[in-house]
């Protein structure tokens, strides 16, 4: 028999991924949990708390598995960088095994995406504070041409990617006309590596030319 505090989570993070953070209220998952709301105060005391805890049952075996991977290849590699698309895989990898899963967590992490809100993401980030610590540098290693900022760009784009891969795919069958098929995660995993990795590697961000390129559309709307 599943216990109380599990019945919360998994009431929670349906609830969450179906109505938003917003909309979800402790009323609404102690109903769909059959527990009262005296409950969820004892084991959790407040929303944000709950939602906290919702990250880190997914996160905390998500982010352990990704930081042995890497400290392993790391080990073996005895201070040289690692291919990019191994610390792609190491990233990835992960979280696509969980999307086979079906685990619900892949739709909450498109909810927060589509549902941007300050606080959410400061939750988000503290759960992974530790993992962004470990693999900032890693692709340092890796990627030794890149300005921090510009990295910090690149970064910030494969994340959002690789959300969008998960949780959009009712978009991709939209706009491919149903040529696309966004369950067969394997072929969705290799293609993410290949863009991402091409955008990660691409030639340094060059403002000057970049400057001279919004000068000229400019040119052209006059």
């Amino acid at each position: 028999m599943t216990d109380t505090r599990t019945r919360i989570l998994d009431a929670a993070e349906r609830l969450l991924a179906e109505r938003g953070f917003a909309s979800c209220s402790l009323r609404a998952v102690t109903a769909a949990a059959g527990v009262n709301l005296g409950a969820v105060n004892y084991h959790f005391h407040s929303k944000e708390a709950l939602i906290q805890a919702v990250f880190r049952r997914r996160l905390e075996p998500l982010n352990r598995e990704r930081l042995a991977r890497l400290n392993v290849l790391e080990a073996e590699a005895r201070g040289k960088a690692l291919p990019l698309t191994v610390l792609l895989h190491i990233l990835l990898d992960p979280l696509f095994d969980r999307g086979r899963d079906g685990i619900g967590f892949v739709r909450l992490l498109g909810r927060m995406y589509s549902e941007p809100s300050i606080d959410i993401y400061r939750i988000f980030h503290a759960e992974l504070r530790e993992t962004i610590d470990r693999f900032l540098p890693a692709f340092r290693r890796t990627l030794p041409q890149l300005q921090p900022e510009d990295l910090y760009w690149r970064v910030f784009f494969t994340i959002g990617a690789m959300a969008q891969t998960l949780a959009a795919g009712p978009l991709l069958r939209l706009i491919s006309s149903g040529a696309c098929n966004p369950d067969e995660l394997e072929g969705a995993l290799a293609r993410l590596v290949y863009f991402t990795g091409a955008g990660l590697k691409a030639p340094p961000w060059p403002p000057a030319k970049a400057g001279r390129a919004k000068g000229a559309v400019h040119e052209i709307r006059r």
